[in-house]
């Protein structure tokens, strides 16, 4: 009976996980419905695409600038989708594995929520 309610954390965890990677209403949201249950895993993504909604707004802000801040706008949005699918596919897929490029910097600025 225990490895059936470890089974079923796990897939909460899992759908938060999912939910996380699902706009930033989805991240409330995932936000929310971890905040009781405090699994490991769905923190882990939550992380992870929190720090993907700030970098999204960061790029936005750099793309007010003309010209320059436009083609690192352009480019950025191509590299934060690649690191956004990776992300959604490593929660379906069940692994704590971080996006590319900035994944391994949201652990660390992130640690503390």
């Amino acid at each position: 009976m225990e490895s059936a309610k470890t089974k079923t954390t796990s897939s909460e965890g899992k759908t938060i996980a999912i939910i996380a990677y699902l706009t930033i209403i989805g991240l409330i949201i995932a936000f929310v419905m971890n905040n009781d249950k405090k699994d490991d895993f769905a923190k882990y993504h939550i992380t992870q695409s929190l720090g993907l909604a700030i970098t999204g707004l960061a790029l936005g802000i750099i793309g007010l600038v003309p010209i320059l801040g436009w083609l690192i706008n352009i480019i950025g949005v191509f590299v934060l989708l690649y690191m956004w699918i990776m992300g959604f596919i490593n929660a379906i897929n069940e692994r704590e594995k971080p996006v590319p490029l900035l994944g391994t910097h949201y652990i660390k600025w992130f640690n503390n929520l």
